[in-house]
C-alpha cells in the first residue's frame, strides 16, 4: 500500500488558490493580510492545503495525453465508479446508474431541485448555524429562508429541535426542507435515529427534502456516516441527494457533483430542470478525476487523510478545552471544519467579533467570522492542513490572540 504525504507543506501561490491568493481581496469575506513577521496560515476557505491522491493526477495526465476533446457522454467506468464507491465507503448497494444525475455543484442541484418542489416567495427550512453557499443561493433566488436553529446540550453536542421543526414548517406553509448531511459548519456526524426523527417530522408535514451529503466520507475518529434516503422508505422516495468527490479530494476547481434520487419521478423533473438551465455539462477532466478518486488507490488515499485530519481535530478540541477560557468549541465529528463559540470571551474582555477576528489575521491566522453561517460570535476554522501548521495556528491563537494583552 502506497504510503501518502500529508506533513509537507505545498506551496498554493500563484496556483489557482483562492485559500492563499484571495487573502485581502473581498473586504468583509476574506481574511486580511498579516502584518510584517508572520507568514499566512489559511484556514478559511473549505478546501485542503495537501496534494491530491495520484489516481486522479494519473487519470487527468492519461486523458489530457490524447489530443481531442471533443463533445462526450459518461462513459460506463464513470458511474461504475460512483456505485462501487457508494457500496464501499457509504454502505449503499442499492444505487443503480438510473438513479444517478450529473450536476456542475451541489448548490446548483439545490437550486435544481427547489424549482421543482418551490416557487419564489415560498419558505424552505434549513438548520442554523447553517453554510453560506445555502444562505446566499436560496435568497438569490427568491426563495424565502426559515431557520430551526441547532442547539448544544449539556456535552456541547448540536441536537436537532424537532418540534421547532414541526412548528416552523407549519406556521410558514413549508413543503421543503434543506438538509445538511453531516453538518457544515458545526461537524455534527447524525446518527440514523437522529435522521429517521427528522424524516418523520418531514413526513408528516409532507415536505419533499433535498440532502446535500458532499461531506459524507469525511468522518473523524471513526465516527459513522448515515445516508439521509437510508432510513426509512418514505426518506427512500422524498429525498434527493447531492454527492462530489470535491470535498473529498480537493478538486473543487475542476467542477463536478451528481445526485442520487431513487424516486423516478422527482429524478426526472429536477434533471430536466438541470438540462433546462443548458450550462450543467460535465467537464471530461472532471470525468476522469472521479473515476481516479472513485478507486482502490483513492480509497486508500482517504483512509490514511482521516486519520491525520482525526489528528487535526483532536488537536483543536484540546487546545480550546484546555487553553482557551471563555471559548468553547464541538469535537468535530465529520468534515474538516470546526466552530468555535466565542460569546463568553468576548464578553470578558470587552472585544468585538471584528476585533478578534482582525487580531487573528494580524499574527497570520486565517479563520473566518461566523455571522456568514448564522452564528455571529463564532468564528469557523478549517483543520485540512498538515498537522505541524494547525499547531503552529493554535500556538499564535493561545500566545497572541486569546491569552494575551493586546
Amino acid at each position: 500500500m502506497q504510503k501518502y504525504d500529508f506533513e509537507t507543506l505545498i506551496d498554493r501561490h500563484g496556483h489557482d488558490a483562492i485559500a492563499v491568493d484571495g487573502i485581502g481581496q473581498v473586504p468583509g469575506f476574506a481574511p486580511d493580510p498579516p502584518k510584517d513577521g508572520y507568514d499566512f496560515i489559511p484556514m478559511w476557505i473549505a478546501d485542503m492545503n495537501f496534494p491530491t491522491a495520484s489516481s486522479i493526477t494519473d487519470a487527468i495526465i492519461k486523458r489530457a495525453s490524447h489530443p481531442a476533446f471533443g463533445y462526450f457522454s459518461p462513459s460506463e467506468e464513470y458511474y461504475e465508479a460512483i456505485k462501487w464507491w457508494h457500496k464501499t465507503r457509504k454502505g449503499e448497494s442499492d444505487v443503480q446508474r438510473a438513479d444517478i444525475g450529473y450536476e456542475n455543484g451541489v448548490l446548483g442541484g439545490v437550486i435544481s431541485a427547489m424549482r421543482v418542489f418551490a416557487e419564489p416567495g415560498d419558505g424552505v427550512l434549513l438548520h442554523s448555524p447553517v453554510y453560506i453557499g445555502f444562505r446566499n443561493s436560496l435568497s438569490k433566488n427568491g426563495y424565502r429562508l426559515v431557520y430551526s436553529p441547532l442547539k448544544r446540550d449539556e456535552e456541547g453536542v448540536w441536537r436537532m429541535d424537532y418540534e421547532d421543526m414541526d412548528r416552523k414548517i407549519r406556521e410558514n406553509h413549508i413543503h421543503v426542507a434543506v438538509f445538511c448531511n453531516p453538518h457544515n459548519p458545526c461537524g455534527r456526524v447524525w446518527t440514523r435515529e437522529e435522521i429517521a426523527k427528522a424524516m418523520e417530522v418531514y413526513e408528516k408535514n409532507d415536505v419533499y427534502v433535498i440532502s446535500d451529503e458532499i461531506w459524507s466520507d469525511l468522518m473523524m475518529n471513526g465516527s459513522v456516516y448515515t445516508p439521509a434516503q437510508s432510513v426509512s422508505s418514505w426518506a427512500h422516495e422524498h429525498t434527493a441527494a447531492f454527492y462530489a468527490p470535491s470535498k473529498t479530494f480537493n478538486l473543487a476547481g475542476l467542477v463536478g457533483s451528481y445526485s442520487v434520487i431513487y424516486n423516478k419521478y422527482l429524478r426526472e423533473r429536477i434533471q430536466g430542470v438541470s438540462a433546462r438551465l443548458i450550462y450543467n455539462s460535465m467537464n471530461v477532466f472532471s470525468e476522469h478525476a472521479l473515476i481516479g478518486a472513485y478507486s482502490e488507490e483513492g480509497n486508500s488515499w482517504l483512509s490514511q487523510l482521516l486519520f491525520v485530519l482525526s489528528e487535526n481535530v483532536n488537536l483543536a478540541a484540546s487546545y480550546v478545552g484546555n487553553k482557551f477560557e471563555g471559548v468553547t468549541t464541538f469535537r468535530t465529528q465529520g468534515t474538516y471544519m470546526m466552530l468555535l463559540d466565542c460569546t463568553e470571551w468576548l464578553a470578558a474582555h470587552g472585544k468585538t467579533q471584528h476585533e478578534l477576528l482582525k487580531r487573528g489575521w494580524d499574527v497570520g491566522v486565517g479563520w473566518q467570522d461566523g455571522a456568514s453561517f448564522e452564528a455571529p460570535t463564532s468564528i469557523r476554522l478549517n483543520l485540512a492542513s498538515p498537522t505541524s501548521r494547525i499547531r503552529e495556528a493554535f500556538e499564535r491563537m493561545d500566545k497572541l490572540v486569546f491569552n494575551c494583552e493586546w
